[in-house]
């Protein structure tokens, strides 16, 4: 007899990462690293084990191996017993090479029988580049009790990044009205997350017929929940209450770490009795807020950082060195990288293993955002 799992994870983590620019060059979007001593994948990995969800699939694409060995067998997030599976699942392949995933929704059919072996009541989708904390037992609750036929996460955003995001409109029950996928008019600032929970059984149907539309783009928010919408079928919204972060621009990236370091963002990731931890390859180094050496004001460096200069509101990576002499102000420095005596940079973000020559001045008095690479 058939395993039934009621819930079922697949996280789109594929893309190119094109605006993070050199950062995503020969790296995954989603093994980008964050807040000294994370990667962006951490996220949605941690949250899917910390709502008991056994089954979890990955989706790789782009520059996938690194990304692929670093999940590994999902030890680090407690998945890899026997009763629970973490899968990393790449395009499939046939004579002619790998068959690219088209789109988002296309990502997952080419992963129905991965699905339907794991047999699920309910399919998780979910973003492999954003940065929050949650268990989605609620948002299932609510998929569930609503009868539902998909439950997506919204949060409200500022209208001026509105057209960045799926938008929708909701009635007093928060049913789904109307939806616009990155519209250059919004007419609300109520944004879906990217993270939707499908009753499995709808969803397959409404993939295979999306497969076969050589007009679809095989997108979630292009295509499936448009027509769903258009077919009356039941789309529910759910109110996510916390911080989340798209970190797909180098902006974002830096405003998002940059909220960590300041404690904006209310996430204490360091809280080892936290039921919502993150999870992590490096379990050993805990990023601190204040420095033995040098002058570390509201900032966090990971153990493996050496810090003999001026470091404010940062944040400094393992294996990275800040020589005496050196100031910096809201940079965030990757791993391995030097800053030299007498260097002083605001309002970037410096690529891993970069060497900043002594004395050079990089950004300052700017409010723009930028990357210091190779």
């Amino acid at each position: 007899m058939q395993t039934k799992n009621k819930v079922v994870a697949m996280i789109l983590a594929g893309g190119k990462g094109t605006r993070l620019e050199s950062l995503t060059k020969k790296t995954a979007k989603p093994a980008v690293s964050f807040a000294a001593k994370y990667r962006i994948i951490d996220f949605p990995i941690s949250n899917c084990a910390n709502s008991g969800i056994n089954v979890v699939g990955v989706l790789l694409q782009y520059e996938s191996a690194e990304l692929d060995a670093y999940i590994g067998n999902g030890e680090k997030w407690g998945l890899n017993g026997i009763h629970c599976l973490m899968s990393t699942l790449a395009p499939k392949q046939t004579e002619k090479g790998a068959n690219w995933y088209k789109g988002t929704a296309d990502a997952i059919t080419q992963n129905i029988d991965f699905l339907d072996k794991a047999n699920p009541e309910y399919v998780l989708i979910l973003s492999g580049d954003h940065i929050y904390k949650t268990s989605y037992t609620q948002m299932i609750q609510l998929h569930e009790s609503s009868k539902a036929d998909v439950t997506i996460s919204v949060i409200e955003v500022d209208p001026k990044e509105a057209s960045r995001f799926g938008i929708m409109a909701v009635d007093k029950k928060d049913r789904i009205t109307e939806f616009q996928e990155k519209p250059k008019v919004p007419k609300s600032n109520l944004a879906s997350m990217g993270v939707y929970v499908f009753s499995w059984k709808a969803l397959r149907e409404y993939l295979i017929r999306d497969d076969k539309d050589p007009e679809s783009e095989h997108d979630f928010g292009k295509n499936i929940i448009p027509q769903m919408l258009k077919d009356k079928k039941k789309l529910q919204a759910y109110r996510f209450e916390g911080y989340w972060r798209d970190v797909g621009t180098l902006a974002s990236l830096h405003e998002a770490n940059m909220d960590i370091a300041l404690d904006k963002a209310g996430l204490d990731l360091y809280d080892e009795d936290d039921s919502n931890k993150i999870y992590t390859e490096d379990v050993y180094s805990v990023p601190q807020y204040v420095g033995k050496k040098g002058s570390i004001r509201s900032s966090i460096a990971n153990q493996g950082a050496i810090i003999l200069g001026d470091v404010e509101s940062s944040v400094i990576s393992s294996g990275a060195l800040i020589e005496s002499g050196a100031k910096l102000t809201r940079c965030v420095v990757m791993e391995g990288a030097r800053i030299r005596s007498g260097a002083k940079i605001h309002n970037a973000i410096v690529a891993p293993y970069v060497d900043i020559e002594e004395g050079r001045q990089i950004n300052l008095g700017s409010d723009e955002v930028v990357l210091v690479s190779k």
